[in-house]
């Protein structure tokens, strides 16, 4: 069995994820955060491009995006690897599948270049070409999103507590974040590659509330 989790920032998925591992008998996956030599560097280069898009500046992309994206995307892609020869029940808590949402979103508001842009996706089409010959599982068994409105989304990332993350640090990312919200909708409509599940996640506390929690897991083993 293959899971896969998608959703924005601070919608819950590493939570969810944890939860699933240890109802479903599975081995949990998670997004490289904690270990993440890039993502200050990368918060760091968003405010300043937004500086330096202010003053007018022709060229103000962040100069550790692309930096970012590919060391997530190949992280990604060696996870997705190993779920799917291991023989073991997965559950991925962010994967390869949804790596483009975030680069898309940096193209768009100037934080890669056109050729950045260009090499990524050379590279993120060979490696889901290298995916679909591989044997044994050919796609997650299912894809669960957890959509969250800008509300639940900052109440989560104010709990948690990442110093970058936060709006004290950099308003500029009030902008991000509901951007990233937008490009999860279209993420959401564009998505084939699996069964997708939508879970609600502003009303369904399955973290807190024990009831969510086995609404959100009958779901789940329905869908599989």
């Amino acid at each position: 069995m293959l899971i896969t989790l998608a959703g924005p920032i601070g919608s819950g998925k590493t939570v969810l994820t944890q939860i699933l591992a240890q109802e479903l008998n599975a081995e949990p996956l998670f997004e490289p955060v904690d270990d993440n030599p890039v993502i200050d560097d990368f918060y760091r280069g968003n405010a300043l491009a937004e500086q330096r898009r202010a003053a007018g500046e022709a060229d103000a992309h962040n100069p550790f995006a692309f930096v970012l994206q590919i060391y997530l995307l190949n992280r990604r892609f060696a996870q997705i690897k190993w779920a799917r020869t291991s023989g073991r029940n997965c559950i991925l808590d962010r994967s390869i599948y949804e790596d483009r949402v975030f680069m898309r979103m940096n193209f768009e508001r100037g934080n890669v270049t056109v050729v950045e842009w260009e090499t990524y996706e050379s590279l993120f089409h060979n490696m889901m070409e290298e995916l679909a010959g591989m044997p044994y599982r050919k796609a997650p068994d299912l894809m669960v999103l957890i959509k969250v409105s800008y509300p639940t989304m900052m109440r989560h990332i104010v709990k948690r507590g990442r110093p970058f993350e936060q709006l004290d640090a950099d308003p500029e990312l009030e902008d991000y974040y509901r951007d990233l919200l937008r490009h999860y909708d279209l993420w959401q409509r564009e998505y084939d590659a699996s069964p997708l599940l939508v879970i609600d996640g502003d009303r369904l506390d399955f973290e807190g509330n024990a009831q969510d929690r086995a609404a959100v897991l009958d779901a789940v083993r329905s869908r599989l």
